[in-house]
């Protein structure tokens, strides 16, 4: 799914600025960002206290074992939204976090950042005085490769980082939505969260709920071709839909994937496709989902020609994508409910 840093245009780096990536995200200069204070309190299902030894065998297989559950838990920030919506709070974290004016980034989810210790807003940052500073008792990471690259720590310091503490990864590559939904519900619930909750138990069955609408959704209208797209100034991508945990179960569920050439895909590591402004009517297609990172250009703020000409956008059916969805139940059942209500009212334009 994603984009990095431009120094390394591996796919690690390839993937930071989007899932058909932005490259905002991947020119971001290095640099530590400004502490912010505290750990937040839980707003959502109350986390059960628990003592005693804490396991857990991550997505590498790597099991980490300590003598009590973690009470200072550093994450990926889009797994600490994830971990909020469980009910269990975090100490610090490394990511987008806030945006420029301060607020919320859309990966921050429902937290109240101004309470959160941020190690680093941007690719490549990371404080690791601050990080130790927190004590802390594990980090927590998604991967975006089979090798277990933990999203987010830097390539250059992660030595140091890790010596610090265990980490646990959790893979969002090649899989469908609902491997590592369960695999987040899973580790919220090693950390303390109270799975049994009314809350938690009724965000799980919408979820279900929705993923039966856009099935039912894509069967009614398989003529609608959908493509995952991301802008960034100077090139647009579409994004395959392999390898993204989000395209990889829509098209399962039966949508119509707009599929970039083989070709192209190779030269991305099976990512994306990119194409020049002047090419983005390449592939027809019916709704365009377009990434909502704030690495990236909006559609409301894309001026090309090009774009305003393309037969879904001028038909507005164009409609946000997340490719690096906070994985609870919460968070991803809109993703499916406004997928299928695009599909359900979309006009065969393309």
């Amino acid at each position: 799914m994603s984009n990095a840093r431009a120094t390394h245009l591996s796919r690690r780096g390839i993937l930071a600025a989007g899932g058909a990536l932005g490259l905002g995200a991947v020119l971001a200069a290095c640099g530590d960002d400004d502490a912010k204070s505290g750990g937040s309190d839980s707003t959502k299902a109350a986390a059960k206290s628990k003592s005693g030894p804490w396991t857990f065998k991550d997505d590498r297989g790597t099991t980490v074992k300590l003598d009590r559950t973690p009470a200072n838990i550093v994450t990926f920030t889009g797994v600490a939204a994830a971990l909020h919506d469980y009910g269990i709070e975090v100490k610090g974290v490394f990511g987008p976090t806030t945006t420029k004016d301060g607020k919320a980034d859309v990966q921050a989810g429902d937290m109240d950042v101004t309470k959160l210790t941020v190690l680093g807003n941007e690719w490549g940052q990371f404080n690791i005085e601050k990080y130790a500073a927190l004590a802390p008792d594990v980090l927590i990471s998604t991967m975006f490769d089979a090798a277990g690259t933990l999203w987010y720590v830097p390539e250059e310091s992660k030595d140091k980082i890790l010596k610090l503490a265990p980490s646990v990864g959790i893979s969002v590559y090649d899989r469908q939505m609902p491997q590592s939904l369960e695999r987040m519900y899973a580790l919220a619930e090693s950390l303390g969260a109270d799975v049994k909750s009314a809350a938690i138990v009724e965000a799980k069955k919408k979820f279900e709920t929705a993923a039966e609408r856009l099935r039912k959704a894509a069967k009614a209208r398989p003529e609608i071709k959908v493509l995952a797209g991301s802008a960034s100034q100077d090139i647009f991508y579409v994004s395959g839909s392999n390898l993204s945990i989000d395209l990889e179960y829509f098209k399962a569920l039966g949508v119509n994937i707009v599929e970039p050439s083989a070709k192209a895909l190779k030269a991305s590591g099976g990512w994306f496709e990119n194409l020049s402004w002047e090419n983005v009517d390449k592939y027809p297609a019916d709704v365009i989902i377009m990434d909502d990172r704030s690495s990236t250009i909006q559609p409301a703020d894309i001026t090309e020609a090009t774009w305003k000409k393309l037969p879904a956008v001028k038909a507005g059916q164009v409609i946000a994508r997340s490719p690096e969805p906070i994985i609870s139940y919460d968070k991803c059942t809109p993703l499916l409910d406004n997928l299928a209500e695009a599909i359900e009212k979309a006009k065969k334009v393309a």
